[in-house]
């Protein structure tokens, strides 16, 4: 997978891309991250990228010409074009599913916003897809683009050690609730014990365990997540089951 990364800071990414699995991916040529400056695509002697906001106002404004002529240039750079997503508290909140879908993508393009934000025509002519990690701002996408960059990363195949990681996790595939408490050792630690039934060896119920601490975390934290057919299934593993009731023994006789 190939991420280009637009961005007036590139230097922030230098930490977080030479360190621990995102540096061996690189290495081993399964993600390739290249970032590019575009205040570079300027053409005044001052390599200016923003502007005041027409009808007044405070901050500035990204233009569209710098930006917008280095999307251009960068999609020729290679096969195929990218899938190109615009960093902004206004972009839609990003779920796991959506992670997921970038996944599956072989290119994908991050602008990385700052200042007041973008000139409006810049999502007029490239429409990209406009995404935020919550309702709060920052002082610019870069911390945004890592989140993506890095969510994505995990689900590449052979990027984790184990790959059922990235299925059993929060919000993850399958149910999307919470993952349930995780212990390792002490087994006991100022008073708190790790469960008993987590050290008896019995997988089948540990799964068990685990789903429905899960289910519960979820319940408690957030409801938001219980779909209309999570709640069915709660409901019919709560229900009690019923006894089939014995029918009436007859006289064989009795109709001669």
């Amino acid at each position: 997978m190939r991420f280009d990364i637009l961005t007036l800071f590139p230097e922030i990414f230098s930490g977080f891309l030479s360190e621990s699995l995102l540096k061996q991916a690189q290495d081993n040529q399964q993600l390739e991250v290249h970032l590019h400056n575009f205040r570079n695509w300027t053409h005044d002697r001052h390599n200016t990228v923003d502007d005041r906001p027409f009808g007044g106002g405070p901050g500035m404004v990204i233009m569209p010409g710098p930006l917008i002529d280095c999307v251009e240039e960068v999609q020729t750079l290679t096969e195929p074009p990218a899938h190109i997503l615009l960093t902004s508290p206004q972009g839609k909140p990003l779920k796991q599913i959506d992670i997921e879908r970038f996944a599956q993508l072989p290119r994908i393009m991050i602008i990385c916003g700052r200042y007041e934000g973008f000139d409006e025509r810049i999502s007029q002519i490239l429409q990209p897809e406009e995404v935020s990690l919550g309702d709060f701002v920052l002082n610019g996408g870069e911390v945004a683009a890592m989140a993506i960059v890095e969510a994505v990363f995990r689900l590449l195949p052979g990027a984790l050690g184990d790959q059922l990681s990235a299925v059993t996790d929060s919000f993850s595939f399958g149910d999307r609730l919470l993952e349930g408490p995780q212990y390792t050792r002490p087994r006991e630690y100022r008073g708190l014990t790790v469960p008993e039934i987590l050290l008896n060896g019995n997988h089948q119920a540990i799964d068990k365990w685990r789903l429905d601490e899960g289910l519960k975390r979820t319940i408690e934290r957030r409801p938001d997540l219980i779909t209309e057919e999570i709640q069915r299934k709660i409901d019919e593993a709560n229900m009690p089951k019923r006894k089939r009731k014995a029918r009436p023994k007859t006289d064989p006789d009795a109709n001669l």
